[in-house]
């Protein structure tokens, strides 16, 4: 442990196997993002930053980019998914936590090996690998592992928060939030 570190109080970071997390973004989950604008952008100030729809998983989504360069997600479901029923039961909120690393498969393994039940490992797009500890083994929390490739997510420039809302957005199904 670094000197720095000792005097801040702070505790060197949790190494599994090698795996170093980086956290990356929350989320937070509503069945209408407009209902979430008025505090992460208006009372907040978050930027518009990126977003779009995941028809396979169903749902929408726009991070929120803050003055530190932080970003915050804001999700919604797509008419027709059932993919946050169960969440929305009970009582919706904080959805997930993202930590980046370097390698999800590697990072996944060391979780298991740890006594962490891991779901949804997915590893078919080469620009975002992920996988998630189930909130029974995270205190309640969804934690999502993703490998990202260099520079993702990227600022979107060919459209913005109006466009995602619209359903124009990254692999948006043209159906306007409601």
């Amino acid at each position: 442990m670094t000197a720095d570190r000792q005097t801040a109080g702070a505790a060197a970071p949790l190494e599994l196997d090698g795996v170093a997390a980086r956290f990356d973004h929350a989320c937070v989950a509503a069945p209408r993002i407009r209902d979430l604008l008025p505090l992460y952008q208006g009372v907040l100030g978050g930027v518009f930053h990126q977003g779009g729809d995941n028809v396979r998983v169903g749902y929408r989504a726009l991070q929120l980019e803050y003055a530190n360069g932080s970003r915050f997600e804001l999700m919604e479901p797509l008419r027709g998914s059932t993919f946050l029923d169960s969440f929305f039961a009970r009582g919706g909120g904080l959805h997930h936590v993202t930590f980046k690393v370097d390698d999800v498969v590697a990072a996944a393994r060391a979780a298991e090996a740890a006594g962490l039940t891991v779901v949804g490992l997915y590893t078919d797009d080469p620009e975002w690998k992920e996988a998630f500890v189930h909130p029974r083994s995270a205190s309640g929390v969804l934690v999502q592992l993703a490998q990202a490739a260099p520079g993702v997510p990227r600022r979107a420039t060919d459209f913005g928060l109006d466009d995602v809302l619209a359903g124009r957005g990254a692999g948006g199904n043209g159906e306007p939030s409601p």
